[in-house]
């Protein structure tokens, strides 16, 4: 005599594992068909140094000219205060990073010589050329309503309240 097969219904747990399953398969195809799947960030360290920067270099020059040409120095060493170090590091998300690195020496506070991956007098690269100094825009102050207690002050003090504390001497 043949036995009649009973097929097994699968219960509710087993539902869910079965789901579990089939769904990390699925997420785990999906990321593989990504080419890249975490985001990398581009990433700038350092002063930005650029030729036409180096190119207004000129032994000679003090301290404070060359501050004002180049900005303060990323690394002042306090045992080699004769030389101040310029350091710029890009690292794109994707690619090859970049470092740039000026080295200005100083004798007697004047700029001796400079060393690094720049060279004064060489071409301003094309990039460079359209390189433009940024600026702050601040917008006018708003004027807002005083409240009940400055305008007590104001009352108590004897002042308006767009009066200020002070007289400037002209």
């Amino acid at each position: 005599m043949i036995w009649p097969v009973n097929p097994v219904k699968p219960t509710g747990q087993s539902m869910k594992k079965l789901l579990i399953i089939i769904t990390c398969i699925a997420s785990l195809a999906l990321a593989a068909c990504s080419p890249r799947i975490i985001h990398k960030i581009d990433v700038q360290q350092g002063n930005v140094v650029t030729q036409t920067q180096v190119n207004q270099l000129e032994p000679g020059m003090n301290r404070s000219q060359v501050r004002f040409i180049m900005g303060s120095p990323m690394v002042a060493d306090v045992f080699h205060q004769n030389r101040w170090d310029y350091i710029y590091l890009f690292q794109p998300g994707y690619g090859e990073s970049v470092e740039k690195r000026v080295t200005l020496f100083f004798d007697d506070d004047m700029l001796a010589r400079l060393d690094g991956t720049f060279r004064p007098g060489d071409p301003i690269p094309e990039g460079e050329a359209n390189i433009r100094q940024t600026g702050l825009i601040v917008p006018p102050e708003e004027r807002i309503e005083p409240g009940i207690l400055n305008k007590l002050w104001h009352y108590i003090t004897f002042r308006k309240p767009g009066e200020k504390d002070y007289q400037v001497e002209k």
